[in-house]
């Protein structure tokens, strides 16, 4: 018997999955993908009327446009994380600051919600950092120096005998 060492055929789908995931793990993923979605609920909540029975609520505020500024905003700065690497803290600070006035300008950050998938977003795209792989990290890990019979004795002895 004899094992098959035949290379196994990939299905589009798992081939798109693999490399889906291999462009997910090149960028702040998440942090764009929960700055984005802030920008939604920043832009939609104010521009609608809630019907309850026969009573009509308006949301919309004088300052429509500026949450629709903001979400637009948001918008943009989730897709920059995504595309944009190199521009990861600008927009992760301008996410957070954009919330932040969101309160103020759109229903309470269109109810919280935006507001705090903004200040998430945000803050995952700031702390993201671009790894390494496997084979450069190894290389540059420094090499530990040899025992020598002096060190040895110094540890042995709590570091305090005179040479």
């Amino acid at each position: 018997m004899s094992v098959d060492t035949r290379p196994q055929q990939i299905s589009p789908v798992g081939r798109a999955r693999r490399s889906f995931r291999e462009w997910r793990w090149q960028r702040p993923f998440w942090g764009g993908l929960w700055t984005l979605l802030a920008g939604i609920p920043i832009m939609y909540i104010p521009y609608q009327t809630m019907t309850l029975g026969d009573l009509h609520i308006r949301m919309a505020t004088t300052a429509g446009a500026g949450s629709l500024i903001i979400g637009v905003l948001l918008v943009v700065l989730g897709l920059t994380l995504w595309f944009q690497q190199q521009s990861r803290i600008f927009a992760g600070v301008a996410a957070i600051l954009l919330a932040l006035v969101s309160l103020v300008v759109s229903n309470f950050g269109a109810f919280l919600v935006g507001f705090l998938l903004a200040l998430i977003g945000g803050a995952l795209g700031v702390s993201w950092a671009p790894g390494r792989p496997a084979a450069a990290a190894a290389r540059t890990q420094p090499e530990p120096e040899p025992a020598t019979a002096v060190s040895l004795d110094k540890e042995r002895d709590g570091g305090d005998r005179a040479e």
